[in-house]
């Protein structure tokens, strides 16, 4: 750590940092993750049937603003810890998209509504306490996850968020316009501008390349917008509103102050969602150690510490538990802003923490978050495509942090290439069982893990 102290306290993470820097720092990791975190509770709210314009849209606004509200407090907790849980590493915590496959199933099994909402919270409490006991047990499994077998992970969670980066970059793949020459402009901008100021500026200029860039993106879409139509017509001869537009009327309309509701949908606990959760809570237990050990390497250059590794995953699990509390998804590491600590390499806990808190304001100021969430896609893909390949590229380094010997190179390719392949392509285990297909299919994280930690613990080591 000596050499990164020299750097400045932005690089340390215990330094003593400037407000007046840490704040801009803290804010491009809001910035980075905003819309990831709310993405999951629209999905599984609408799969509920208690999206917009339902009988429960005003439930579903009050889970918009916990998750925000959460994802702050769960951050400090894993920042600064309290007791044992919280492993003291620079990590942003945040609602995981890694269940939506499983809560959609649950939805789909307890016939939606608010019970099925409240039953994917109650196996969320448990599943929450689960992991946190298995965190607790994490020491004596470390042995399972050598550089190999975490750096492997770290590569193929990289890997799994190249794609939405780009889909981001293209406007986002639901929208009208997705790859137009307005949003691949927008995002390419904001990339060039990101590049620019990293490697032609020094100080806080460099530091804070990500939110100048997101910045510089907002303003050239209101330009965009006085020069440009801001509508077109799609196939069907129905008119839309580009991806590319901001949407003030949502920041206009956003109320100044709320005060977040405790247990807004009563939890519910049946068998048929709590044993599905409890599989999904020792995966994500995987994907944090990955997401530690990247920013870890990333960040610091070093392997994480037992305790590091421990306490991150016990604080993913409690304050999972927590989150259901306040009817809001599991909550876990933040895959997006592991990207955005190894590009930048800013571990400072101060920095993080002032986007925690930022994130808390967001929850009891709408108007605040509203602003941050009218941010269009092909900007936040303009940030996301290279934050998300630097990810890979820590993998890389974990993997090479050992000579690369025949028996790692096949555990590696292994798990890539059947593990990570299978996964990235659902298709290929269709004609698997149900259960099998929601753990292993999807983002391909999973079962390269799987692989890897079978491979590591099968194949002789050599002498």
């Amino acid at each position: 750590m000596s050499q990164q102290t020299n750097k400045g306290a932005e690089y340390d993470f215990y330094g003593d940092l400037p407000l007046k820097k840490a704040i801009p720092l803290g804010l491009q990791h809001v910035l980075a993750m905003f819309v990831g975190n709310l993405t999951p509770v629209l999905i599984i709210t609408g799969a509920c049937g208690m999206g917009s314009g339902t009988e429960f849209a005003d439930i579903q606004v009050a889970l918009l603003q916990n998750a925000m509200l959460i994802a702050g407090v769960v951050t400090l907790i894993q920042l600064f810890s309290i007791g044992p849980i919280g492993g003291k590493v620079p990590i942003i915590m945040g609602t995981s998209s890694g269940f939506i496959g499983v809560f959609n199933s649950v939805a789909a099994v307890m016939g939606g509504g608010v019970l099925g909402y409240g039953a994917i919270m109650g196996a969320s409490l448990i599943g929450g306490l689960f992991e946190g006991v298995l965190g607790f047990l994490l020491k004596p499994l470390r042995k399972f996850f050598p550089a190999v077998v975490t750096g492997t992970v770290v590569l193929a969670i990289g890997l799994s968020l190249i794609s939405v980066g780009i889909n981001s970059f293209g406007g986002g793949n639901a929208a009208n316009d997705f790859g137009s020459i307005e949003n691949l402009a927008l995002g390419l901008i904001v990339l060039v501008v990101i590049i620019a100021l990293k490697h032609g500026t020094k100080g806080m200029t460099s530091a804070s390349s990500i939110l100048i860039g997101i910045i510089v993106g907002y303003i050239v879409a209101i330009i965009m917008a006085m020069v440009l139509p801001t509508t077109a017509i799609n196939a069907e001869g129905v008119e839309y509103t580009k991806a590319w537009v901001l949407n003030w009327d949502k920041v206009k309309n956003a109320s100044w102050f709320s005060i977040p509701s405790i247990m807004p949908v009563k939890m519910v606990f049946d068998l048929r969602a709590i044993l599905p959760v409890l599989i999904m809570f020792v995966v994500t237990a995987v994907e944090t150690v990955g997401d530690i050990s990247g920013v870890i390497e990333g960040g610091m250059d070093r392997e994480p510490t037992d305790t590091e590794l421990s306490g991150g995953v016990m604080c993913d699990g409690l304050g999972s538990s927590i989150a259901s509390v306040f009817g809001v998804l599991p909550n876990t590491s933040f895959s997006q802003n592991v990207g955005l600590v190894t590009m930048t390499k800013i571990v400072n806990r101060k920095a993080l923490a002032t986007g925690a808190v930022f994130l808390i304001f967001c929850g009891l100021f709408p108007k605040l978050a509203a602003l941050i969430s009218i941010m269009p896609q092909s900007v936040l893909g303009g940030a996301a495509v290279m934050m998300f390949s630097s990810i890979v590229v820590s993998g890389i380094q974990l993997i090479t942090r050992e000579p690369l010997s025949v028996r790692n190179i096949t555990i590696v390719s292994v798990a890539l290439g059947l593990g990570y392949g299978l996964g990235a392509n659902g298709a290929a285990i269709a004609g698997l069982p149900q259960y099998v297909q929601l753990v292993f299919g999807g983002s391909g994280i999973v079962p390269a893990a799987f692989v890897a930690i079978i491979l590591n613990i099968v194949l002789p080591k050599e002498k």
